[in-house]
């Protein structure tokens, strides 16, 4: 499945055009890479999404095409997320 799409699906980003503006300005990494929109993404994947003065790491556990919204939450597990304050960087 598409990045792009995947973020829309999971509900982790409410439109898929603001998931590929972010994926596309290289602020998402699969496994470690920085990935764009139509990155294929698999169950096991660990995504690093910043957005925003946070950055999250999630892992993928379910692709599924579409879901309803309190089954979202089921595709993925978040492993870490950690905010910045200003002047603070990565």
């Amino acid at each position: 499945m598409r990045l792009d799409k995947f973020l829309k699906v999971s509900r982790l980003i409410k439109r898929r055009t603001v998931a590929k503006e972010i994926a596309d300005q290289g602020r998402i990494d699969i496994n470690g890479k920085t990935a764009k929109s139509s990155s294929d993404v698999t169950e096991g994947d660990e995504l690093t999404i910043r957005f925003g003065n946070k950055t999250s790491v999630l892992r993928i556990d379910k692709i599924v095409e579409t879901t309803k919204k309190n089954e979202s939450e089921e595709m993925y597990t978040i492993v870490d997320e950690k905010y910045t304050t200003d002047g603070e960087s990565d």
